[in-house]
């Protein structure tokens, strides 16, 4: 399906004005300042500005290196090679680059024109700022992604339901019918929802962190303790009253799965079990004794799940 993006509005209607700022002031090349826009105006503010500071050290460094070769050894093409012999190592140095193509183009233009001047050093540096300029202004406006992260939310937090209430469904019966479709789902999605988050992050220059992408990267860590989870709960094959304990412990869980912090709450709950565990009658048979190890295992790893859970500060609404 033919679509058009906000990124594409923008740079189409950067690039007009910046060519027709430059033709206005009368810079010569003036379609240069076009494809400086293009090239700076990125996916995120931050992208941008990284971008944009660099082609302007290149070009600025492209003219002092223009001035300095070309006047020196004259405007001969295998000046212009001797001088990106030199001058593509520096701008690697000063770590820009990604200036490079763009700062070439100055450099051609300077070499064009046969001979540098205050005039042409004025006309580039002009060319430069518009086009610069103008990607910056373009890039002010970056659409929100809240409802979109706030969907993929709710989406993973079903995703991790279901799962649990999969192993409160083998642990009853020791049966399951289940493909484990949501296990692949939710890596794909905790996958999306993590690059969106960071794209927010640095949309937002000035703010530290970002707690989409907080809590993204901690249901990240709490889905490896569920893959743990799943083959410890299928090598389960004896019924033991542990085990519907167990089962009733995590349909709770499973029913509270939001972005707030109640996992101290759990992690208490599951501390209590753990004692009354202990003051059980020791297994009387290898099956029961298997078993009971097993649950004992899942309690860890359930532990470590909600510790995380409790480090968690929650989504600010």
């Amino acid at each position: 399906m033919f679509k058009i993006g906000y990124r594409t509005l923008k740079t189409a209607l950067g690039t007009t004005i910046s060519i027709s700022l430059a033709k206005l002031f009368e810079l010569d090349s003036f379609a240069s300042a076009g494809i400086l826009t293009i090239l700076c105006i990125k996916v995120t503010r931050k992208k941008s500005l990284q971008s944009s500071w660099e082609r302007f050290v290149a070009c600025v460094i492209g003219i002092l290196f223009s001035s300095i070769f070309f006047e020196g050894i004259g405007y001969h093409p295998i000046s212009i090679g001797i001088l990106l012999i030199f001058f593509i190592p520096t701008l690697v140095a000063v770590r820009a680059k990604d200036g490079i193509v763009t700062s070439t183009v100055i450099i051609l233009h300077i070499f064009s024109a046969g001979n540098v001047t205050i005039a042409l050093i004025i006309n580039e540096l002009g060319l430069i700022i518009i086009g610069i300029g103008v990607a910056l202004l373009a890039n002010l406006y970056m659409p929100s992604v809240d409802k979109q992260l706030k969907a993929y939310q709710q989406e993973i937090e079903e995703k991790f339901g279901n799962i649990l209430t999969e192993m409160v469904h083998y642990l009853r019966t020791g049966e399951s019918i289940w493909e484990g479709k949501e296990i692949t789902d939710l890596a794909e999605l905790l996958k999306k929802a993590k690059s969106i988050a960071l794209r927010d992050v640095e949309n937002n220059i000035l703010r530290d962190d970002n707690q989409y992408y907080t809590y993204f990267n901690m249901r990240e860590k709490q889905f490896e303790i569920l893959q743990r989870m799943l083959p410890i709960i299928t090598s389960i094959t004896h019924s033991v009253d542990q085990g519907k304990m167990v089962a009733n412990f995590l349909e709770e869980v499973s029913q509270s799965i939001h972005p707030g912090n109640t996992a101290r709450k759990f992690l208490h709950k599951l501390e209590e079990m753990r004692k009354e565990f202990r003051e059980m009658p020791l297994p009387k048979t290898r099956e029961e004794f298997e078993t009971r190890a097993a649950l004992f295992q899942f309690i860890k790893e359930m532990e470590e799940y909600l510790i995380i859970k409790s480090l968690f500060k929650g989504i600010q609404t």
